[in-house]
């Protein structure tokens, strides 16, 4: 082994920069040296999968408009910004549109470009979609090792992903900037986070800034009795009352909110809406003046919480020794609080979710307060 890629796809998110430092550094280290008489040399495949796609095979290592070399002194000190360093996308090369905007399986297109760099191995940071494209080229014969990424934290092998403290974080920091605003007028918040399938972001969030409310994917809530609770609240003389709602939570019977229809190269409906359709319904319904905030991408943006640089330099250093031990197929995970792997092919099981009965209170609409015993701490 002497040459590795590394590629990030799908939302970008805080710590990805970490990650690649610490392949790179790992990619150096004693351990590789004495392995194999030598440093790997590294490259950043740029903006995702779309690099194995559009790259010219002549040029190979020299297309800098989709390769660049990863050094030490390049990566030194991109730990600390947000984001990805070498770009991402939401192509998908068994997904491709041809001419008639049909889309067809190009994967043999990313798999004679892989040869034509002359990489070894690869390493694949991202979430179900970024991980599940380096699975299916890893049964092709592309030698894979996956980082988990996902704010959301419903990627399924894993109890963390790049990216989620880093967002709570962002979370609770805007919420307050929004709580001074209501405070000041007595107004209704409606704060809208990710989380299309999961409300770990929705529920995390909300503890950590004190909602008063917070609504989840995982369960359907009833708007007449969202309306209710608000109600009961004039009667402590609260200046505002706080809700935080996860893109995907929907009421009784109803409907998904998504602002566009169409769909992107994995099959994934535009979320975003609920916030301000529920806005409508609280002010109507309790005759408060409310007003709806969707963070969308300030969550994700930023610098990285410590924490996830941590995680950043965890998953890095792994991944290199599952590249130096051949264990390819393979996705650097977090197990009952240690670093270990899974197959890649874990992310196309159930996605990780908020448990109900354990987590929360249907009652209240609110995270459970009776006790916290059994609650997974990441």
């Amino acid at each position: 082994m002497k040459r590795i890629g590394v590629v990030t796809g799908g939302g970008d998110a805080a710590g990805l920069n970490a990650a690649i430092k610490w392949v790179v550094y790992g990619a150096i280290s004693r351990y590789v040296r004495a392995k194999f008489g030598g440093e790997l040399d590294v490259y950043g495949l740029k903006e995702g999968w779309e690099s194995l796609m559009s790259l010219d095979p002549q040029k190979g290592l020299q297309d800098d408009r989709y390769v660049i070399p990863l050094t030490a002194p390049v990566v030194r000190r991109i730990d600390r910004d947000g984001g990805t360093y070498i770009g991402t996308s939401r192509t998908n090369p068994f997904a491709m549109k041809n001419e008639k905007g049909e889309k067809v399986d190009r994967s043999e297109i990313a798999v004679k470009n892989f040869q034509a760099l002359g990489l070894d191995a690869l390493v694949a940071m991202g979430g179900e979609d970024t991980l599940g494209v380096a699975n299916r080229l890893s049964q092709k014969g592309v030698p894979c090792v996956g980082i988990p990424k996902t704010i959301d934290l419903d990627l399924p092998g894993t109890d963390y992903s790049l990216g989620f403290d880093s967002a709570v974080n962002n979370i609770k920091s805007l919420i307050d900037h929004a709580r001074s605003v209501a405070g000041s007028h007595r107004k209704v918040p409606v704060i809208e986070v990710m989380g299309r399938h999961a409300g770990f972001l929705a529920l995390s969030g909300g503890i950590v800034s004190s909602a008063h409310f917070i609504l989840i994917p995982e369960y359907e809530f009833d708007v007449n009795l969202l309306s209710d609770l608000i109600n009961r609240r004039k009667n402590l003389k609260s200046r505002y009352t706080l809700v935080v709602v996860a893109e995907g939570a929907k009421e009784s019977g109803g409907q998904i909110v998504a602002r566009r229809q169409e769909v992107d190269n994995f099959g994934h409906v535009h979320l975003g809406g609920i916030g301000e359709h529920l806005a409508d319904e609280i002010k109507k319904r309790t005759g408060l003046d409310s007003f709806s905030e969707k963070l969308g991408y300030l969550q994700r943006g930023g610098a990285p919480s410590a924490f996830d640089v941590k995680m950043g330099f965890m998953f890095g250093i792994t991944a290199v020794n599952l590249l130096v031990n051949q264990q390819f197929g393979q996705m650097v995970a977090v197990e009952n609080g240690k670093i270990t792997s899974k197959p890649l092919s874990a992310v196309s099981g159930t996605v990780r979710s908020v448990d109900v009965d354990l987590m929360y209170d249907k009652e209240r609409l609110n995270a459970r307060r009776d006790t916290a015993m059994g609650w997974r701490v990441i």
